[in-house]
């Protein structure tokens, strides 16, 4: 049985989803990014207290088709921006249509109709909250952050920090953590 779980975007969501089905002594196969794959099928009433138990901590199941793909969108992008390696060095849409094997039409149209912004756009802030968590640890220069976040150059790295925070990446390195946001509210 898979059982999809909102606002999963992080190893910790994994660690804290996988506690509570393991508290209630549910086994599970698989747990990841916005799904928890079950060796058994649960009743319902199961079920009910399994999701009450997930939304005491942020996290709720998805029994529609449309909330479960764009849930699927949302971990594909956190995935595209954090896990970036050569071999997702295409094209986001190209990489989302890849993915969920749907036209990238519907999927825009369905992503901006529910979420209220671009696939794009998301992507972007996505995109900024890691150059932010990168510049808060300290450990790359700003022309290795825009090559590794696949930016054309410093410049347009910059540009677009500056237009979704309001700060250069070097004012806000100086500001440090306290003006990062949470991927839940991205």
């Amino acid at each position: 049985m898979k059982i999809n779980i909102k606002n999963m975007v992080c190893n910790r969501c994994i660690m804290v989803v996988s506690q509570i089905f393991k508290d209630a002594g549910i086994p599970t196969e698989n747990v990841q990014l916005g799904t928890v794959t079950l060796k058994n099928d649960l009743q319902p009433e199961v079920l009910e207290k399994i999701n009450a138990r997930l939304k005491t901590v942020g996290f709720e199941i998805i029994n529609d088709a449309k909330s479960r793909l764009i849930e699927k969108i949302k971990a594909i992008s956190i995935d595209y921006v954090y896990q970036r390696n050569e071999e997702n060095k295409l094209n986001f849409s190209d990489y989302l249509v890849a993915q969920l094997n749907l036209d990238y039409p519907y999927l825009s149209s369905l992503f901006s109709s529910v979420e209220g912004t671009t696939i794009e756009k998301h992507l972007i802030h996505l995109k900024i909250e890691r150059v932010k968590e990168l510049l808060v640890y300290d450990e790359k220069t700003l022309s290795e952050i825009a090559w590794e976040m696949g930016y054309s150059s410093v410049a347009h790295l910059s540009g677009q920090f500056k237009k979704v925070t309001g700060f250069t990446p070097s004012y806000f390195k100086k500001l440090g953590e306290q003006k990062r946001t949470s991927l839940n509210d991205v």
